[in-house]
């Protein structure tokens, strides 16, 4: 007769995930070194920098960094599910020229903008369905549709600038908090990112989108709908942009075809940056908002410090380069460390009775 037990010398067993102190999954995350990274920026800036510290700077890069916050937060939900957005950007253009030109049509601010925002939906919805229900990849779908929307832009409104807007839409853009320096659209900004929070950390959809990012048949085969899924985020990820695009559109007073170009790539930076896989699976939306802001700080210190706009891309194009290549080259270095230490990396992390039996007596 065979029976399994364990001996009482044994050392307790808990499974992989579990074995570190809960302060240390808190805390040795990427997450939280993106945020010590950009406390330690803000304070060389705060003493190196002149006028960093200065009561308009604050000011300007919360204005500058509202409408790569915005789309970050639906395209954070959709890289965790594995796919991409390339024409967020241009959905932002095509949003700007929309409230242009139905206000110099005659519609009022409110009305052109939902209407804008009508529009951003059935663009992300048509991403959405084509990667989703047709099934092809988001990133040739999202190129093509990229030019598609921006030609709409151009098309719609050719070379010119529609530069009419009522003040009271434009300053209320540029608006602050009382004498705090914090622009009023922040307080949007912060709306969105708790509700975008929540329903990414703390629903069950949420838990789908990590679900599809990680497997997505074996998120089929636990109920997730995929598909669907999918659309909703791409819905979103047009909706946001069009919502960023109608500030954009009034802080900067001009309605162009153009506006916004390249701004898909300072978003993605930021997401992953921020510490959101790029293979899916895995992303916190507080270390996004962080990668966000450390990319405001550093063009902001540097525009300070009379570096051009080239430089500036080159340096944020190295920090994404740098947050793609981090978590390679921390498994490389893991790897190699068990190699050389074969007691660390004994299998002693599974429960009993998990593919191993102890003290055989027959």
């Amino acid at each position: 007769m065979t029976t399994t037990t364990q001996r009482p010398t044994d050392p307790a067993r808990t499974y992989a995930e579990h074995a570190a102190p809960l302060w240390q999954r808190l805390v040795l995350t990427r997450e939280t070194a993106i945020i010590a990274l950009l406390v330690a920026v803000v304070l060389y800036a705060m003493v190196n920098v002149r006028n960093f510290d200065g009561p308009l700077t604050l000011t300007y890069l919360l204005l500058d960094i509202t409408p790569i916050l915005l789309i970050a937060l639906p395209m954070t939900m959709v890289i965790v599910t594995g796919e991409i957005d390339l024409s967020v950007a241009s959905v932002v253009g095509l949003s700007t020229v929309l409230v242009g030109i139905l206000h110099a049509g005659g519609l009022s601010i409110p009305v052109a903008a939902v209407l804008a925002l009508l529009a951003g939906a059935a663009c992300g919805a048509l991403n959405g369905f084509l990667v989703a229900y047709v099934g092809l990849p988001s990133l040739a779908v999202t190129i093509g549709t990229l030019a598609l929307y921006r030609g709409l832009a151009v098309g719609l409104l050719g070379t010119k600038a529609i530069t009419e807007f009522p003040d009271r839409w434009t300053d209320l853009a540029t608006a602050k908090i009382g004498d705090t320096g914090i622009p009023l659209v922040m307080v949007l900004v912060a709306i969105l990112a708790i509700a975008f929070g929540l329903l990414l950390h703390f629903t069950s959809f949420g838990r789908g989108v990590f679900d599809i990012g990680l497997n997505s048949e074996a998120a089929r085969f636990t109920g997730v709908d995929v598909a669907r899924t999918k659309l909703i985020l791409f819905t979103l990820s047009g909706v946001v942009s069009a919502l960023a695009g109608i500030y954009y559109v009034l802080r900067f007073g001009s309605a162009r075809g153009d506006n916004a170009t390249g701004l898909e790539l300072q978003v993605i930076a930021a997401v992953l940056l921020g510490g959101v896989s790029i293979f899916g699976g895995r992303g916190r939306l507080h270390g996004v908002v962080a990668g966000v802001l450390l990319i405001g700080v550093v063009g902001s210190a540097l525009r300070l410090e009379g570096i051009t706009v080239n430089v500036i891309n080159i340096i944020i194009g190295l920090l994404l380069v740098a947050s793609v290549m981090s978590p390679s080259v921390l498994a490389w270095i893991s790897d190699r460390t068990a190699r050389r230490n074969p007691r660390a990396s004994r299998p002693t992390d599974a429960p009993l009775g998990v593919g191993q039996k102890e003290g055989r007596n027959s």
